[in-house]
This record gives structure tokens, C-alpha cells and sequence, in this order.
């Protein structure tokens, strides 16, 4: 599972990009119990959600031409403007060119070969989240995706993830784990877009899951703020107990209770 242990290719970065920060603020705030902090009046707007004082995700207010609103996730790279050109090598596209974030590091928004948007993250003084993996925090990823061979190529050659096939009743789940690596260091999977009713018709993209506590207690919290139950709390054995939800703004999530690690 995700840890804060950042490697090469791990995500290591979120934050969601909404049509209204203060009213997303009330909403994660009562969800997970996040706080929101400015990063200053150089950040145009952009801020951190601090769970107990330790980022767990980022969040600024866009508009509609920045597109709908949405989570990004974001995978450590050693060399953004390497890994940007790689991708585009590779048949993706640069959506945002590299910069440097005043001296935090540097970061760019790429798009994998299905135009899924996804961002960079070369630390400098900003390594990453301060919590990952922990109740209120990322802990898993997924990509929901119309060609499972050509996405996992597209990454194997951009960031060399290595990907591994999970039986599961009613069919396989690719997992993902960063190059040479063991399997503890899987932080995501890949899910065929055509085999998911709930996403099928949304099209493609990257879905964050937050750890939680009680995912019942969640899913009816999250109705309670406005927010929209995408698919019920459900049990996967030996996975855990989750369910996918969406902010009041449409921006997509999931949470889960993970099962206990087999030993």
C-alpha cells in the first residue's frame, strides 16, 4: 500500500482543482476533518488540506475552461522535463509544461495515450504528502481505462511501473507496483473501462482513495454535505470495504476501509 516512503514513479502528490474552494473546504472538512491552509499570495489561490497539521492533498478553485472539477494525482519523477518528453515519445501529451513551484519543486500535467490527465512531481524542498495510507489519507489509486496493454505500456515506458494480475472472483485486477520493487510497494491498479458500469459512461480516468475509518459512516456523512454516492459501500474480500463517491462540485473519489494486511 501507498506510504509516504516516496520511490520513483509512486504518486506522491493530489489535489483537487474545484469551481468553489470554500464550499469544497466545508465539505472535506466535515468528510475527513481536513483543514484548509493558503500557500500564500503567490500561489494564485492554491492551498493545502492539513489533516492534525500534515498535508494530505492540495486544492485551489478553476474555472470552467480548466475543465470540470476533478482530482489529479501526481507520481514522483526524478526529471520532470525527462519524463515530460518521454511522454510525449510515448505517444501522450504535455498539458502543462514543466515549472519550478517556488523552490518546492517542480511539476507538470501530462496525458497518457487515452487523454487521461495525470501530474509530475520532481521534490525539492517539498517532498510529497505528509500522510499517506493512514485514516483521512491516500491510499490507493486507480486508473479506469479503455485498453489495459496499451495504458500499462504507456506508463512502463514513462515512469517503468511493473504490473502484476490479481485474481479476483468474477476476473483479473492489474495491480501496479514502481520498477524493482516488491509487491508491498503496490500503490494502484488498472480496471478495464468497459467492465465498470459506474465509470463506463464517464470515460476514462485516475481515481484517488482515501483511507477511512468506517466507510458506512462516510458514504452517509458525504449524502449529508451534498455529496453523491457514485457506487454503494461494498465489500471486495481481503481487500476491504469501499465505496465511490463524488464531492458536491462532481469531483470523483473513492474511500475504503482496507482489510486488515494478511501476514
Amino acid at each position: 500500500m501507498l506510504t509516504t516512503r516516496f520511490v520513483t514513479g509512486a504518486p506522491n502528490w493530489l489535489d483537487v482543482g474545484t469551481s468553489d474552494i470554500d464550499g469544497a473546504t466545508s465539505f472535506y472538512e466535515g468528510l475527513f476533518g481536513w483543514q484548509f491552509q493558503s500557500a500564500g499570495p503567490d500561489a494564485g489561490g492554491y492551498g493545502f488540506f492539513q489533516l492534525d497539521g500534515k498535508t494530505v492533498a492540495g486544492g485551489m478553485q478553476t474555472t470552467a475552461e480548466q475543465g470540470p472539477p476533478s482530482w489529479t494525482v501526481y507520481f514522483q519523477s526524478p526529471d520532470a522535463e525527462a519524463t515530460a518528453k518521454t511522454a510525449e515519445q510515448s505517444k501522450g501529451a504535455v498539458l502543462v509544461q514543466p515549472m519550478d513551484v517556488m523552490g518546492e519543486g517542480h511539476m507538470a500535467i501530462l496525458a497518457d495515450k487515452a487523454g487521461v490527465p495525470f501530474g509530475l512531481w520532481q521534490p525539492a524542498r517539498t517532498k510529497g504528502l505528509d500522510l499517506a495510507g493512514e485514516p483521512g489519507s491516500l491510499c490507493w489509486v486507480e486508473l479506469y481505462t479503455p485498453d489495459i496493454a496499451a495504458a500499462a505500456a504507456f506508463y512502463n515506458s514513462v515512469f517503468g511501473w511493473e504490473t502484476s494480475a490479481m485474481p479476483y472472483p468474477g476476473g483479473v485486477y492489474t495491480c501496479i507496483n514502481p520498477a524493482g520493487t516488491e509487491e508491498e510497494a503496490m500503490f494502484g491498479g488498472m480496471v478495464p473501462l468497459a467492465d465498470d458500469p459506474t465509470e463506463a459512461e464517464s470515460g476514462a480516468y485516475w481515481l484517488p482513495y482515501f483511507e477511512v475509518e468506517d466507510t458506512d459512516a462516510v458514504v452517509s456523512r458525504a449524502q449529508e454535505l451534498g455529496g453523491k454516492v457514485r457506487m454503494p459501500a461494498t465489500d471486495m474480500e481481503g481487500v476491504g470495504r469501499m465505496a465511490k463517491l463524488a464531492d458536491p462540485y462532481g469531483a470523483r473519489f473513492a474511500v475504503i476501509k482496507s482489510a486488515p494486511q494478511q501476514t
